[in-house]
């Protein structure tokens, strides 16, 4: 079976939980809304191609292995905005058109932003038994590598740290996927120090803690939890998501992936 497996690495990533009142908390690994939305730029997408993107959400199962959660980093978030009543009549379809309004009539709402500082995951992709994939693994995989509009990770000021280094792998499940994807991880980079006569460019991969799949998943690993997200992409353009079933796997140390370092 195919897997295409790519990294995540950002001094900043944002990975959204239910928002309630003023505060925007992020989970520790990336959403299956991220994964889509991340894909999506990558082949060009426009945003708002709701079709497109339901292609890709029911298309394949997705599998994250969870390197480093990173720290925590809270960010006191102040915005200006106008009242909806000074809006109609004019144009607000950017942020330009929406400040446009005599500087009397903004007002200021707060927020209270999350944020995860030196977080990795892993990423597997496994087209769904019984339904057609939008696209091969390997196109998935060159759009990642050379992406037609700019990859964040979960907000925009969230860029990625290190390329993303997709890599299309044939394994019996996700957990082998990844394992192959750290042992190649590492050869690359021991081909780039002979190659370049110096330290390789890149660390190398941490220790897979845990891994999170879904119900398309065959993930290799029995599940020790199992719990509800709301992350799955209902509607782009309203900012929809429903529920969906995670599995979590527990990694111990006798089954830990941890790539030699130099």
């Amino acid at each position: 079976m195919e897997h295409l497996v790519f990294q995540l690495q950002a001094p900043l990533s944002s990975w959204g939980e239910p928002a309630v009142g003023e505060f925007r908390g992020t989970g520790e690994m990336p959403t299956q809304s991220a994964v889509i939305g991340l894909l999506g730029a990558a082949l060009g997408l426009d945003r708002f191609d709701e079709a497109a993107h339901a292609a890709l959400r029911d298309g394949y199962g997705i599998a994250v292995a969870l390197l480093s959660s990173g720290s925590l980093l809270r960010d006191y978030h102040t915005a200006q905005v106008p009242p909806h009543a000074k809006l109609k009549g004019r144009p607000h379809a950017t942020r330009r058109h929406e400040l446009s309004v005599p500087k009397d009539d903004l007002g200021t709402i707060l927020s209270t932003r999350d944020y995860r500082q030196n977080a990795a995951s892993l990423v597997a992709l496994q087209p769904r038994s019984g339904v057609t994939a939008p696209h091969e693994l390997g196109a998935l995989a060159e759009a990642l590598r050379l992406p037609k509009f700019t990859l964040y990770l979960g907000r925009k000021s969230c860029a990625p740290a290190a390329p993303l280094w997709p890599q299309v792998i044939e394994a019996e499940s996700a957990w082998a996927a990844f394992q192959q994807y750290t042992d190649r991880f590492e050869g690359a980079r021991e081909k780039a120090a002979t190659e370049m006569g110096k330290v390789p460019p890149l660390e190398p991969l941490s220790r897979i803690g845990k891994i999170a799949f879904d119900d398309h998943v065959i993930a290799g690993l029995a599940s020790d939890l199992t719990v509800r997200r709301k992350d799955r992409l209902i509607r782009r353009q309203g900012w929809q998501f429903g529920d969906r079933i995670e599995h979590i796997a527990l990694i111990p140390d006798t089954l830990a992936v941890t790539p030699a370092k130099d």
